[in-house]
């Protein structure tokens, strides 16, 4: 039995897919709706098209049951004046799964190794550009390039840049740094997964090492967090290793030990200056992005534990928000906040406080069981995935949230393929197959 392969047309599609969740460009389709990562919606939804055949009722039914979840929870909060912008929310939250959906059907009739070169071929796309942006003057062109493409302009810490890192973080077309690392470490650690090759481990952390010198930011060592998982929960259900029981598991928990250790020694050391800002309270972007979050979901699950603050509601709990932030030690009164969506930039903790605690659970559930409809057979693996990835990202009804678990949901499939070459067909001579005897029919006995 020999893989399936996606056609050329296919493959350009998925790479507009990554490319738009990479950019995030938004289109803002009416005043109110916004049209967010527009590449990737148009190229998902031609492939939601070319994959109708693929579709299976069980998992139209799975997606629909989580989207009448998410309705639940949007009527159940108390503050029905933010009702429409809870239904925007939704609105968006729907697409994102749709096209997330999509992009999950067309990568499970890939080949391993097409999907390889696909991911390692981003990686290598980001790595090299980051370093000519640097180096050889290509952020001319692509300060250029977001300067029309994103309302937020040039990025202006650059300053801050040279402080922490000794030099101006590359941003290769996206809209701030952070993007560039993320869709780094993401394309790399999809590669690191679904590489057929054995011997992927020194290649990937090859690969972690050059993106820390080249667009240098804590958002890498994310994927070093990722590697006992993959190993404990990933690994084990891939023919043969699955025969190593046990021993193979407490093997992987004394592995994963060291790279905790690992991960605290490279992050103190390399962002040593940035570890000192952080503890100092003289970093809103790490605040805003790990410690602020995590403060206000904990608060917001005491005050409104039934179903929170409700999609994209972040302005209806905007003074619980600042009594929050003005109370952490962490935090500075002279940074200015103009938008409270700006400084909740976490999507894990985003789920927790739009839905509370009740209806989080409920639709962390429900989504449990889509992913079972859907066949995924390490759900665990994806859920530690989609909540890593969700400290270096907010925008949690933006497709780039749930291509995140639906990705980590089609790799874990993939990474069951066992490719048997075919037997080849002994050549014959003239082309012509031997002739088939008649089989000798004995005469009875008497």
């Amino acid at each position: 039995m020999t893989e399936s392969r996606l056609g050329s047309f296919d493959m350009l599609l998925l790479v507009i897919f990554f490319a738009g969740i990479y950019l995030g460009v938004m289109v803002q389709i009416t005043s109110t709706i916004p049209f967010p990562a527009a590449p990737a919606g148009i190229a998902g939804l031609v492939l939601l098209w070319r994959r109708r055949d693929s579709i299976v009722p069980a998992h139209l039914a799975g997606l629909f049951g989580v989207i009448v979840l998410y309705l639940g929870a949007s009527f159940s909060t108390s503050d029905i004046g933010t009702l429409p912008k809870r239904f925007t929310g939704l609105v968006q939250l729907t697409y994102s799964l749709v096209i997330g959906y999509a992009m999950f059907l067309t990568l499970l009739q890939a080949s391993r190794r097409q999907l390889a070169n696909l991911f390692l071929g981003f990686s290598l796309f980001i790595l090299i550009g980051s370093l000519l942006e640097s180096y050889a003057g290509l952020n001319v062109v692509s300060d250029a390039v977001r300067n029309n493409i994103y309302d937020s302009g040039i990025y202006d810490s650059d300053l801050r840049d040279q402080i922490l890192y000794g030099k101006v973080r590359p941003k290769l077309f996206t809209s701030e740094p952070s993007a560039v690392t993320f869709g780094y470490t993401l394309f790399t650690f999809a590669w690191f997964m679904v590489t057929p090759r054995r011997n992927k481990l020194m290649p990937f952390l090859a690969l972690l090492a050059a993106g820390i010198i080249a667009m240098p930011g804590p958002t890498l060592l994310l994927s070093l967090l990722l590697l006992p998982p993959y190993y404990f929960f990933v690994l084990p259900q891939t023919p043969p290793i699955g025969q190593f029981g046990a021993g193979y598991r407490m093997a992987i928990i004394v592995f994963g030990s060291i790279l905790l250790v690992i991960f605290a020694v490279v992050g103190a050391t390399v962002y040593a200056e940035r570890l000192g800002q952080i503890m100092n309270g003289n970093d809103p972007s790490f605040f805003y992005r790990v410690i602020g979050p995590g403060l206000v979901g904990i608060e917001v699950m005491q005050h409104y534990p039934w179903a929170g603050a409700g999609l994209t509601g972040e302005a209806s709990i905007a003074d619980l928000v600042l009594n929050v932030f003005v109370q952490s030690s962490h935090f500075s009164a002279g940074w200015r906040i103009n938008k409270i969506s700006e400084v909740l930039t976490n999507y894990f903790w985003l789920h927790w406080i739009y839905l509370g605690l009740v209806w989080g659970c409920l639709i962390l559930a429900g989504l449990t069981v889509w992913l079972r409809l859907l066949g995924v057979p390490a759900i665990l693996f994806c859920w530690i995935t989609w909540a890593v990835f969700g400290q270096a990202s907010g925008a949690y009804v933006a497709p780039k949230t749930w291509v995140v678990l639906l990705l980590a949901a089609a790799l874990t499939i993939l990474h069951q393929r066992v490719a048997v070459p075919a037997t080849p067909v002994q050549s014959m001579p003239f082309g012509r197959p031997p002739r088939l005897r008649r089989p000798v029919r004995l005469a009875p006995q008497a």
